[in-house]
Parts: structure tokens; sequence; C-alpha cells
């Protein structure tokens, strides 16, 4: 179940992860692809400028125009210097026919009057960028300039940028894997820990209940079984019954003893109280469950050397020392065959033990 749900956790905050990478990756892909079609726009248009200050400009008659550029004069070396930077120019005349240009093969693409940039496709992986500008000299239009720019200058730099985003968002992914199953982890811990002392409390308590309950059972069948007894021992029994019960009513308004112990609420109370009264009380709420199973339980006293009121008396919890001992005999009943069991309190150099052992 815990295995289950850490799964979960490390599969959903990796998945959320990645969904961050990948939307952050895309974002940089797009603006650096963006910043390099700038890029090369911003180059192409400065070349318009370049090349639009430098056009040698002639008079012709007005029947030709009123002006002319002189391509000879205006191009030469503006296309050795285009060269070197991939940079193709092309003129065309105010008809819309090419007059010049620095492809070797200049390529069949209709005229388009657009300031804007523009992406234009050969076939292949011949792709190129371009600019057109018409160029006028008051209100003449003297033709128009087209520049071109290979596009692999961008489409270069993206592939490369895809490939090392795609193997950064991978590895990272994996990392994150790892790190979302251990903090999935750590954070199911408290979890884990929370329902094992739920269960480990329900044992207990389930434990707890058992042993009064039982006794009860068996001092009321006993007493049903056996109802022309002797009345003294059916008011022994009752009395057991009554102290069960009482002990009962504790115990249940005592369930929460394990979960305040294991959060360090719990709250004993400690007082002065003589340990072989307790352990006579115990023995003879336990002596009837014991005769059922043919054992016989008695209580050895080892008086001190030093006879004193104060030998058996112990600071202490009476409901909780009683519950260990009950669980205890219980334990030992309930994991025994036919054999004799013998509580036996000592003094030990000013210390109480109590020992449980068949002679």
């Amino acid at each position: 179940m815990f295995q289950a749900t850490r799964r979960r956790l490390a599969l959903w905050y990796t998945t959320v992860t990645a969904i961050l990478l990948l939307l952050f990756a895309t974002g940089v892909f797009f603006y650096v692809r963006s910043t390099l079609v700038e890029r090369v726009d911003d180059t192409l248009k400065h070349v318009v400028e370049v090349v639009n200050r430098s056009l040698v400009i002639e008079s012709v008659s007005v029947s030709e125009g009123r002006y002319q550029v002189d391509v000879e004069g205006s191009f030469p070396d503006n296309a050795e210097a285009v060269e070197d930077d991939h940079i193709d120019l092309e003129w065309f005349n105010p008809q819309g026919e090419l007059v010049w240009s620095t492809f070797s093969d200049p390529p069949l693409i209709p005229l388009h009057l657009n300031r804007r940039a523009e992406t234009v496709h050969l076939g292949g992986d011949r792709i190129l960028r371009q600019v057109t500008q018409r160029i006028n000299l008051d209100r003449y239009i003297l033709g128009y300039l087209r520049v071109s720019h290979p596009w692999f200058e961008v489409t270069k730099p993206i592939r490369q940028l895809s490939f090392d985003l795609a193997l950064a968002t991978l590895i990272t992914i994996i990392i994150v894997g790892f790190i979302g199953w251990f903090l999935s982890g750590l954070a199911i811990q408290p979890i884990r820990d929370s329902y094992q002392s739920l269960k480990q409390f329900t044992a207990d308590a389930s434990h707890e209940l058992r042993n009064p309950i039982a006794t009860i059972q068996t001092n009321v069948q006993m007493a049903l079984s056996y109802g022309n007894s002797d009345p003294q021992v059916q008011q022994r029994q009752l009395k057991v019954v009554e102290r069960l019960t009482q002990r009962l009513g504790n115990l249940v308004n005592d369930l929460l003893f394990l979960a305040r112990s294991d959060s360090g609420m719990l709250q004993i109370k400690q007082q002065t109280l003589p340990l072989d009264a307790l352990l006579i009380e115990v023995i003879e709420e336990q002596r009837t469950v014991a005769q059922q199973k043919d054992i016989f339980l008695s209580l050895h006293i080892v008086e001190p050397d030093n006879s004193n009121e104060d030998n058996f008396s112990l600071l202490g919890d009476w409901d909780q020392l009683a519950r260990l001992f009950t669980n205890l005999i219980s334990n030992g009943l309930e994991h025994s065959f036919s054999e004799n069991r013998n509580i036996e309190k000592e003094e030990q150099v000013s210390a109480v033990e109590v020992e449980l052992k068949k002679d």
C-alpha cells in the first residue's frame, strides 16, 4: 500500500516537473529562435539602408523616367562586400525585371513588395530570408532592391539548441525521478509511522480488553454452573467480577494510554502503593482462569530479614502495575501447559523483584 502510494507521489512529482521543464525548454527554444530571426532581419534591413545610400543616381530624359540608377557604378563594390556575409543582392527596374544579381543562378522568385522580411523555400534544404524595398526619388520609382540571407544561419544553431535542450531535459527528468522517489519516501514516512502506531495501538488495546473480559466471563460461568456452591465462594467471585468491571471501566477510560505514550502526552499517577496487596489482588482475579487450565496459581512472599512495613512499597501507578502483572500472568497461563506457576516477591538490596517461575 505504501509502496504504491510512494510510486504515485514520485510519478506525479516527476510528471509535474517534466511538464514545467518542457514548458521552460519550449520558451527558451522560441526565444532563441526569435532572437536569431530578428538578428537576421536587422542585418537585411541594415544592408538595404547601406545599399540605398550608396546608389549612384543619374538624370535622364523625362520620357525615360527622369532618374535612373547607374547599376555598374552602384553594385560591383557592394557585391564583393556582401559576399563575405553570405548576403545576396538583386536589383529590379521599375517594371519589376531583374537587372543585376549576386546569385550565380538567380532563383525564380516573384517580386513581393514587402518591407517586412519573409522566408522563401526554394526546394530541398535551400531556404532564404528576404527583404524587398522599393527605391524612390521624389515621386519617381528608381527600382526595387531585394536582399537575401541564407536560412541555415538560423536552422543550424536552432537544431543544436533543440538537441541540447532535449538532452538536458531528459537527464533532468531522470534526476528528478530519483529525487522524487527519495522525497516521496521522506514525505510518506510519517504516515507509515502513524499507521504502524495505529496498528500497534489496536493490537495492544484488544489485548488489554481481552484479559479482564475473559476473567469476568469465567467467574460468571462458574457462578452459573455451581449455583448451589458455598455463598462465601459466590461472594468472592462476585467481588472479583466487581473489581474487574471497575478496572475494565478504567481501562476503557485509559485506552488513550498507548496513543499518549507515543505522543509524549502520557501522565502517570505516581503514588506509594503496597506491592504485596496488589499482587494478592491480581492472583485472586486470575486464580479462576488458572483452575480451568488445571494450573495451581500461588503467591509466595519472601519476607526480608529486617521486618518493615515499607519493604514492599514502591512508587508507581496502581492501575498500570495491575495491568502489567495481569498481562504477565495471563500470558503465562495462555502459553503454558498443566504446570505449576509461582509468583515470588523478594527483597534484593533495597529493590523489589517480582519473578514468575514454575516449580
